[in-house]
């Protein structure tokens, strides 16, 4: 019987997590035939090259000893070891391939996707309430909002999937006693691209520190802290797809995320609920035609 007490939550590990991690990349790849797009070998070698190159120049340029070329390879097999390298490239590099990627849309701004998203959550109606235990512990949140086409066209029948940390900043499926889906779900748009989310909001938490990650945050004296976010998946036949996330205003990391994510349009912009505990936000997600 699995424990779900939030005991065994808070007992979560980062070499745990970064093996989860791997784990579900790995699957993600197989699923996709081993290739998350086609790459030339002309194109891999300019690319490797180029970071060869990067590297030799900083070695060559800061004086690089032998003792600190030892440590970075001790690191580097530890990062592999505590099956890290999903948590290492989502935090520190993903920012940026997201901006190459998305450079060209008019719709909604897009983010990284970050290490912890499962696909095929359970599917539930435009309205419904995302799984989660009872006595969750948290304030309530209703994001609800409208997917529409760059013109403007309602995209009836869109699809949204939503996961998010908890408000003891785990995920579930990356940390022990949470339900598989906790706080994750997919939600289908109502005919006029509509939807209505009733969760919980989550809270800022710091990505593992007691792995390789953690040991690289310590030694250069940074934080590991990343603000309270809503994670998504938009899509709709004929569109791109949009990975984003969406911030709270006033989080005291929004201007310093550990990975770099947080954009201007992602702020929510959350009010009271006047019917219910709690908070409602708004927000529209604009898609852009498949090229």
């Amino acid at each position: 019987m699995t424990d779900t007490s939030f005991h065994a939550e808070v007992t979560a590990k980062a070499a745990d997590s970064g093996a989860n991690a791997s784990a579900q990349f790995r699957e993600r790849m197989a699923d996709a035939g081993g290739r998350s797009g086609v790459v030339d070998t002309a194109r891999v070698d300019f690319l490797a090259s180029k970071v060869v190159k990067s590297l030799n120049d900083i070695v060559l340029e800061e004086k690089v000893s032998y003792d600190e070329y030892n440590a970075l390879k001790a690191w580097l097999i530890k990062v592999g070891e505590d099956g890290e390298w999903p948590l290492f490239l989502d935090v520190w590099l993903e920012h940026s391939v997201e901006e190459v990627a998305s450079e060209h849309r008019e719709g909604s701004k897009g983010t990284i996707e970050g290490p912890y998203y499962i696909p095929n959550a359970p599917e539930l109606p435009w309205n419904g309430t995302i799984p989660m235990r009872d006595g969750e512990p948290g304030t309530p949140l209703v994001f609800q909002g409208q997917v529409r086409a760059v013109d403007g066209r309602p995209l009836g029948g869109a699809r949204l999937e939503m996961w998010h940390a908890d408000d003891l900043g785990f995920y579930s499926q990356f940390a022990p006693g949470l339900p598989e889906w906790n706080l994750r779900g997919t939600w289908i748009a109502d005919d006029q691209g509509r939807f209505e989310i009733h969760t919980m909001r989550p809270a800022p938490y710091q990505i593992p520190t007691e792995g390789a990650c953690g040991q690289l945050i310590s030694a250069a004296g940074w934080h590991a802290w990343r603000p309270a976010h809503l994670h998504f998946k938009i899509s709709a036949p004929g569109h791109e797809l949009i990975t984003a996330q969406l911030y709270f205003p006033g989080d005291p990391h929004n201007d310093d995320d550990i990975a770099s994510a947080v954009k201007p349009e992602l702020m929510l912009d959350p009010r009271e609920n006047p019917d219910a505990d709690g908070f409602i936000a708004d927000y529209d997600f604009v898609l852009d035609p498949e090229k």
